[in-house]
């Protein structure tokens, strides 16, 4: 792999992970939410579960979604339907009138599992495999390399946004700021969407 494809690839992981996305806005209202620590595997899972995607992207599933595109339409549908659904759940984390926050933090598992149906992450784990995995080394290695230098770069970014969600924190000392808030955040979420369903 040389000089040049590796610092292309790290720019455009930089430039794909610090970019507003699911991943990031629903970080961000979890460090607002529950703070970093609790964030933590939310976090490790998405840009852990990502290299894994990408990793299995380029190894098998390219292959198939060149081989069946209508793929491609179901898993916007599907990952479309779901992210309304995580949407709902960030605008209602807190009832009116309470002060502690509902709910639960992402897990490890559930932030990587999301990753399958996440259509910025395909877009991402495509993008980068189509044009950054070397091809002189073969498909595992290459993909390998890319999986490894894309959760190098991600992690630093997806923590970015969730201690900006712990900072904005400061300012929701009250329920009604904080629900203000989620539903600001939710509808951000659902705003992801229209640039991904037009790609």
């Amino acid at each position: 792999m040389t000089s040049t494809l590796i610092f292309g690839l790290i720019g455009f992981a930089f430039a794909s992970s610090i970019t507003p996305g699911p991943n990031n806005l629903m970080l961000m209202a979890s460090g607002a939410n529950y703070g970093l620590r609790r964030t933590l595997p939310h976090m490790l899972g998405v840009s852990i579960g990502h290299a894994f995607m990408v990793f299995m992207i380029g190894v098998v599933l390219l292959q198939v979604f060149e081989a069946f595109p209508v793929l491609n339409t179901i898993l916007k549908v599907a990952g479309s339907l779901y992210m309304l659904w995580l949407a709902w759940k960030i605008a209602n984390a807190v009832p009116p009138e309470a002060r502690q926050v509902e709910g639960k933090p992402f897990t490890f598992l559930q932030a990587a599992a999301f990753q399958w149906v996440n259509p910025k992450a395909w877009i991402m784990g495509i993008t980068a495999i189509s044009v950054y995995a070397p091809q002189n080394f073969g498909v595992l290695f290459g993909a390998a390399m890319v999986a490894i230098i894309f959760c190098a770069v991600n992690f630093p970014s997806v923590t970015i946004w969730a201690w900006m969600g712990v900072q904005v924190r400061r300012w929701l000392g009250t329920a009604k700021r904080l629900r203000v808030f989620n539903i600001t955040m939710a509808v951000l979420l659902v705003g992801s969407l229209y640039p991904m369903l037009i790609h």
